[in-house]
């Protein structure tokens, strides 16, 4: 949580910056101070506060407490351990996976479940207006994107996924009201993707970023999930990141899910699986 704030300063207004300096400064005392006393400290006004817990996802000023107490007094330790060239089997296997298990304990205490619950809102809405929900990612995101697409589409949504930029900068040209377009990446920083938000915003669709914190695609769209992680994007191949960005599809495909119901889901998959019966061998 104080990494992802750390990260998203310069991207606020001057005002919130001070609010976010003053909880990197301190954080269990801006989670036991009053909201009167933290805007002195501060020198900002009491709604300017607020405005800031918002602008980092959270509900308001009690729900950034919540999640700031957590995070300072029982937060997971987080130790990123670079696998180097020398490593044994053994080495790596441990590595990759503490690695791994340490990022999603890490996103589970920083996550912000208003963020997650706005995305879910969207695509809810889309489902009902029958709208169109796409997935766009590049590289190793464009597989994630590959991914939510087999996840949503089982789900009966209009839902595809694009890697390819032209195909991107073409799909988003024709969304408009009503649609959703999800965005993934890694670095935040895909001039195709970049290119992607801004039409699809431009044509009135929803835009909902996966992506690093302070990154220029996090404030490129409506929603931010931020999905933030110590491993270097310009270093072997993404590993956490792609795995964590798995994970938030899971999580809103599944609120989706719940969402729609069972009554309506289950003839539907349960038809989907006896017809696929025959491609397996008994």
């Amino acid at each position: 949580m104080l990494d992802r704030i750390k990260a998203s300063l310069p991207s606020l207004a001057p005002a919130e910056q001070r609010v976010g300096k003053l909880v990197l400064a301190d954080p269990r005392s801006f989670a036991s101070l009053p909201v009167s006393e933290l805007a002195d400290r501060a020198h900002v006004s009491k709604p300017t506060v607020v405005r800031f817990c918002r602008s980092m996802g959270y509900d308001g000023l009690s729900d950034f407490k919540l999640k700031l107490v957590g995070t300072v007094s029982e937060g997971v330790p987080f130790i990123h351990r670079s696998v180097d060239v020398d490593d044994k089997v053994s080495d790596v296997l441990v590595k990759v996976i503490d690695n791994t298990v340490a990022a999603f304990l890490k996103y589970r205490n920083d996550a912000s479940t208003h963020a997650i619950e706005k995305a879910v809102d969207a695509l809810m809405e889309t489902y009902r207006r029958r709208g169109r929900i796409e997935f766009f990612g590049a590289g190793n995101s464009g597989i994630v994107a590959q991914d939510a697409q087999h996840k949503f589409f089982r789900l009966g949504i209009n839902a595809i996924a694009y890697s390819d930029g032209h195909m991107q900068v073409m799909s988003a040209s024709l969304l408009g009201p009503g649609d959703s377009v999800v965005i993934i990446s890694n670095s935040g920083r895909t001039r195709d993707l970049m290119d992607a938000a801004d039409i699809a915003r431009k044509h009135g669709a929803t835009v909902i970023t996966v992506t690093a914190s302070g990154s220029p695609l996090a404030t490129a769209g409506h929603i931010h999930l931020a999905a933030d992680h110590p491993e270097g994007y310009d270093r072997y191949s993404p590993m956490t990141s792609r795995l964590m960005h798995l994970m938030i599809i899971d999580i809103m495909a599944t609120c989706l899910a719940l969402r729609i119901g069972g009554t309506a889901l289950q003839p539907m998959l349960r038809e989907m699986k006896n017809n696929l019966r025959s491609k397996r061998y008994a």
